[in-house]
């Protein structure tokens, strides 16, 4: 059986349980204490950092970017990153936005501050960088708004892995209750599908007895 090592509120791990749902990938996902560093761990990623996806012949691919792009080569029946070279790009373009664009100016201030920061390490959250992550999302929302005013979804007519790396962000900080959803009505009805497909069944039902979600976060109308 496949294995996926993975943590809760990880938008990597995220990514890669949704992406493999929409292959219709069977796997086992394995909660994996990281900061453990376990030697049976490290001897599958040397760099101690989750996900890691174990195929069923004992292949090891690690990095999300690495493992999402492994499963579009290798199982062809549903296309996440698109089939025409603009599309891919866009994609791709997309996928970067929320990894990096949006993990600098949101998830790291508020995931960091609010979840690792406090739970992880035992420390108080930094009031400030909390306020510039709940400022820099309201952006980042009205681009989300911009674009599906614009096109069915995040990329162009199709679901796509865009759509799952934007979700993967978002659902983690919606899962603190930190989405001003009230901003942007076409920003929370493309969550609103995003939310009914049933590879995101596994993420909504996530749910940690220290931080529990708000009650919106698992309800499909909000």
């Amino acid at each position: 059986m496949r294995r996926l090592y993975h943590m809760w509120l990880s938008p990597a791990c995220r990514m890669i349980r949704v992406a493999l749902a929409e292959k219709e990938l069977e796997f086992e996902a394995e909660l994996e204490p990281y900061w453990e560093r376990r030697p049976e761990f490290l001897a599958l990623n040397p760099a101690g950092e989750l996900p890691v996806l174990v195929e069923p012949d004992g292949a090891v691919i690690a990095s999300h970017t690495a493992i999402a792009e492994y499963i579009e080569d290798v199982y062809k029946s549903r296309p996440l990153i698109g089939t025409a070279p603009l599309v891919r790009a866009e994609v791709r373009r997309l996928v970067a936005w929320f990894d990096g664009k949006f993990a600098r100016e949101v998830t790291n201030h508020l995931h960091g501050e609010k979840f690792l920061k406090r739970f992880m390490l035992r420390q108080a959250p930094d009031a400030e960088t909390v306020r510039a992550g709940l400022q820099n999302i309201k952006v980042h929302l009205d681009y989300v708004g911009y674009l599906t005013d614009r096109r069915r979804w995040l990329a162009g007519d199709d679901f796509s892995l865009a759509d799952i790396a934007a979700a993967a962000h978002i659902s983690v900080i919606d899962y603190l209750g930190d989405v001003p959803w009230e901003r942007c009505e076409s920003a929370r009805d493309w969550y609103s599908r995003v939310k009914s497909r049933p590879s995101l069944r596994p993420i909504l039902a996530d749910h940690i007895a220290a931080l529990p979600p708000p009650k919106h976060y698992a309800d499909l109308d909000f």
